[in-house]
């Protein structure tokens, strides 16, 4: 189908033209980009992994900002040697050094004409744990919640929560200065930082602390500073904000204080200073107790004014909440419930109070209080109560993901990120904001608003269109207006974020002339060559350079014909261009995205990386033929189409459906191997190999053949195959003749492999009072197929021939509402997703609305009071481990609401990604490896643990697979398990 002109050029023309318009941005050292000779002296000195490639460059060149600046290369270090090494190897070689972790700033700090040096796979460990005296010496590419994981035992915690807790590092954090919501009571990075073990630019390497003593080198820096922060006092009393959230320009606040600690200089020096490789933190108690009061408020204005009142109350966090934020929530599956919940009404704002402490009775006194204090300023009954923990944590995470819902918006026009974090006075608050509403007006746009206002200190992005002259020349307008007004309330042009390429410029308003040349001195005394992250802080280039910007001049993505519909994106590339490089795909917490991450930690294999280079291949940056490269096949080989992302992305970035888009555009180079049409035909040549399935069983019982097998097809010897049934399912003739009809999906895996499921999902639907129909193909040939199979290996057009045979059977059932309901969740659910985009239209639309998982459809009849099971008790204990097409659909609710029609049966669900196996990739033997490193990151150990007598509990039918290869134990379908535990009287009759 057409999603642009009629006659769009193919890709590769498309994308030549996007490529002669490309710039390359000047900044530092950009001449020795991709540098041979420098990359084959990092490959021989160092341990870690190099990369100095098109894409991997590229991938390193965004993090969550508007720039995009390449890279000279990566060096990906696996130990705090490979850090010094490196850096004298810059050194040597006259390169800039740019320390990385998750690559989420929102400002620029992590991008530039650079050495990057990425500490997130290798350099993560806690190196020292000290309990009783609440500290913690941890390595700074360690994420703040595996952290926080690791020390929930010993009841502490590190308490700057930022947003981003699920992948941010614990190095890049201190780097920034983070804050988080919490900042009201435990204060900033700064404050919580003991000692920084770091790698100067001479090669020194010092610990940083509240003592002079050290090498020579640290002992005359500390001097230096010191004299430096001394001559200046009075400059720091007269210019630096009076607030908490003050994160700009260098800490020489923190050597004027009666007990300096060196450390807390370098907290939010981004990278300019010095290379930290390990981290000394204060850590404090887990509050036991918390409650949460979500306060509704008419008007924005009324949000802004109150928050003076409420943090008079002592509370933990005040966190705003804007309507637009709400709105977008409620079109986020994973958000709409929690949002539904917590919100009544149509307020114009939220404010999240949170109270935390030892005495719950004390808590729920100041929410109490806090519901009077709501009364009194004139919103009686406008606060929804959270005290249950389940609930309050669903609210935070709707919070946390403030800034990817923002993003979420469709279309050019974004909310952009460069007066995100400015600080103002709570009494100033609301006249701050009001007048910074009325700048957005002025430049004819809208603001998004949320996050911290205990602390005067609100994320506001400004929507625009950054890829024109004229989004930019409105961005440099808002942008020296607005920091006009921070400076007249006295506050601060940073409040979390420092200060990066996009606040670095006006430093000389903030802080004026003589702090900036003290700043300048600074940079010059630590790091008198430049090794360290130039541009930062210091000399700082035009933040508004569109050189420097992702979209630069001349930017496009030419349209061309593709195989699914975009048309909702404005087309394939405004699709790729939803992932705004936050960086949730990276998240260390449960979910599913992004398993091949989760397995590999290499940026090529995550979402992000995914979306980055599919972005850059389109826009030409990559080379005319990129987008069908060999580079672009292996960077989506390890895509198991999970679909976690789909749900999981706030910005929905569905790399799944991206991956067919690309596989059908490089099958017209590289048709599929043999193993590959063997999957992908699978369901056209079933109904004639199951003749053969004695033979075909032999290849797993007769030594050697599984050898040979993987030589001539590439499946992997060390996988045992599905094994055919000769006695496949058929579908039985259905003499009832009940009020209530169901159409049954037989599809080709059940169907050939594993025949019961369908003959106990019958056997259930018939105990519960419903005739079973079955849709016979139009064509009176094989067996109906959903065209998943053909689809995993980039055959749209044979998909869409099969997907054109089931809408024409099922026309008849569609037409009277009949629910058509399927097993196997990656068939079924296909339905209701890739068949939207492969035959978009009112007949397709309406199969999207009918078909239902199995579980869907029972627990949804229950509901109705529909349905009545006689159902026995089965053994007590169920462990369910979900499809990741259940939990991408939200359908993990049904499994178990299914499974809780047994009596006294109780389910767990296992908390787990992808189990590894994902359709045909844990067959192929190149991915062997990876298959199983996914199923060992949760389930297999979970399952193992599992005593014998509980019933195991999957969907999918390659997750059985793999439970039962990994762990040599059977799982079964929901629906072989409520067959079993109906009665025999009811089996007999059915």
């Amino acid at each position: 189908m057409q999603t642009a002109a009629p006659k769009a050029p193919g890709v590769k023309g498309a994308i030549a033209t996007a490529s002669a318009a490309a710039t390359r941005p000047v900044l530092g050292a950009a001449d020795r980009i991709g540098d041979p000779r420098l990359a084959a002296r990092l490959r021989r000195e160092i341990e870690g992994e190099v990369f100095f490639d098109a894409a991997s460059r590229g991938r390193y060149s965004t993090d969550a900002s508007i720039y995009q600046v390449e890279p000279v290369g990566v060096v990906v270090a696996r130990t705090p040697e490979d850090i010094a090494r490196t850096i004298a190897i810059a050194r040597d070689e006259g390169v800039p050094v740019l320390p990385r972790g998750g690559g989420t700033s929102q400002i620029g700090q992590t991008v530039g004409h650079a050495l990057v040096i990425d500490t997130s796979k290798f350099l993560n460990r806690v190196l020292a744990l000290d309990a009783e005296g609440r500290r913690v010496t941890v390595q700074p590419g360690l994420v703040l919640d595996q952290l926080n994981r690791r020390l929930k035992s010993a009841g502490l915690f590190f308490p700057v929560d930022v947003s981003t807790a699920n992948r941010a590092t614990l190095g890049g954090m201190a780097g920034n200065n983070s804050c988080g919501s919490r900042s009201i009571r435990y204060g900033n990075m700064v404050h919580n930082v003991r000692a920084i073990e770091a790698v100067l630019a001479d090669g020194t390497v010092a610990r940083f602390a509240d003592t002079a003593e050290g090498p020579p080198r640290y002992v005359a820096l500390a001097h230096r500073l010191r004299a430096i922060a001394a001559r200046e006092a009075d400059e720091v009393e007269r210019r630096f904000p009076k607030l908490l959230r003050r994160v700009g320009g260098y800490n020489l606040d923190e050597l004027i204080k009666p007990e300096p600690n060196l450390a807390r200089f370098l907290v939010g020096s981004e990278g300019t200073l010095a290379f930290f490789t390990a981290l000394e933190l204060e850590l404090q108690p887990i509050p036991p107790h918390r409650v949460l009061g979500v306060c509704h408020f008419p008007t924005f204005y009324q949000a802004m004014d109150a928050t003076r009142h409420i943090v008079k109350l002592g509370p933990s966090a005040v966190e705003l909440v804007d309507r637009t934020m709400i709105d977008l929530s409620r079109e986020i599956a994973m958000f709409r419930a929690t949002v539904d919940k917590c919100v009544r009404g149509e307020p114009q704002a939220l404010l999240l109070v949170e109270f935390a402490g030892e005495d719950h009775a004390e808590q729920l006194k100041s929410l109490r209080a806090l519901g009077d204090l709501m009364g009194t300023l004139g919103f009686p009954g406008g606060v929804v109560e959270a005290v249950e923990p389940a609930f309050q944590a669903a609210i935070w995470e709707v919070r946390k993901a403030g800034l990817n819902i923002m993003m979420s918006m469709k279309g050019d026009g974004k909310p952009v990120s460069f007066i995100e974090d400015c600080a103002v006075r709570l009494e100033d608050l609301a006249d701050y904001t009001d007048r910074l509403t009325r700048i957005f007006e002025k430049h004819g746009t809208t603001g998004t608003w949320y996050a911290h206002a205990s602390v005067g200190c609100l994320h506001v992005r400004p929507v625009l269109n950054m890829k024109t002259e004229d989004g930019a020349r409105r961005m440099r307008a808002i942008m020296e207006e607005a920091l006009a007004i921070v400076r007249e309330y006295k506050g601060s042009h940073s409040g979390e974020h420092g200060d990066g390429l996009a606040r670095s410029e006006f430093h000389e308003p903030m802080f004026g002339s003589r702090l900036v040349r003290a700043f300048e001195e600074v940079k010059d005394t630590f790091d008198p060559h430049g090794v360290f992250n130039p541009g930062k802080i210091v000399r700082a280039p035009r933040f508004d350079d569109r050189a420097l910007f992702r979209y630069k001049p001349g930017y496009g993505v030419a349209p061309f014909d593709t195989a699914l519909d975009w048309s909702a994106w404005g087309g394939l590339g405004g699709a790729v261009e939803m992932c705004n490089n936050n960086g949730a795909c990276r998240k260390a917490d449960p979910g599913v995205m992004c398993p091949s991450y989760r397995a590999t930690h290499d940026e090529q294999h995550l979402t992000r990386g995914r979306a980055n280079t599919l972005r850059l291949a389109l826009s030409g940056q990559l080379g005319p033929d990129a987008f069908t490269s060999e580079e672009m096949y292996r960077t989506l080989d390890l895509c198991v189409s999970c679909k976690g992302c789909r749900r999981e992305c706030p910005t929905g970035v569905d790399m799944a459906r991206m991956k067919i888009e690309f596989l059908h555009h490089w099958r017209r180079d590289h048709p599929p191997g043999l193993r590959e049409r063997l999957v992908a035909y699978l369901p056209r040549y079933a109904p004639w190999a199951r003749f053969a399935a004695p033979l075909l069983n032999l290849r797993d019982r007769l030594p050697g053949l599984p050898a040979l097998g993987e030589r001539l097809l590439g499946f992997s010897r060390r996988r045992p195959l599905p094994r055919w049934r000769f006695d496949a399912f058929k579908e039985p003739v259905e003499h009832l003749t009940a009020d209530r009809e169901v159409v049954l999906f037989a599809d080709t895996f059940n169907r050939w492999f594993e025949r019961e499921n369908l003959d106990d999902a019958v056997a259930v639907l018939r105990a519960g009072g419903y005739a079973v129909r079955f849709p016979r193909p139009a064509d009176g040939g094989r067996p109906l197929c959903c065209g998943r199979t053909f689809l995993s290996v980039g055959l749209v057009e044979e998909a869409r021939a099969e997907a054109r045979r089931l809408l024409s059977a099922l026309a008849p059932w569609l037409e009277r509402g009949v629910p058509f309901v399927g097993l196997e969740p990656s068939c079924l659910l296909t339905l209701r997703d890739e068949y939207l985009a492969m035959l978009p239209g009112a007949e397709t639309e309406s199969l999207a609305r009918q078909a239902m998982l199995f579980e869907e459809f029972l627990a949804a009849e229950h509901k109705a009071g529909r349905l009545r099971l006689p159902l026995q008790p089965l053994p007590r204990r169920a462990l369910l481990h979900g499809h990741c097409h259940q939990k991408a659909f939200g359908a993990m609710g049904a499994v178990q609401q299914a499974l809780g029609l047994i009596p006294d049966l109780e389910v767990q669900a296992i908390e787990s990604s992808c189990c590894g196996m994902a359709g045909a990739f844990g067959y192929d033997a190149g991915h062997y490896d990876v298959s199983m490193r996914m199923g060992e990151a949760a389930l297999l150990p979970a399952v193992r643990a599992a005593g014998k007598e509980t019933i195991l509990v999957a969907d999918g039918t390659s997750c059985r697979q793999q439970i039962r290869d990994g762990a040599a134990r059977d799982a079964r379908h929901v629906a072989r398990v409520l067959a079993a535990a109906l009665s025999e009287n009811t089996k007999e009759g059915s």
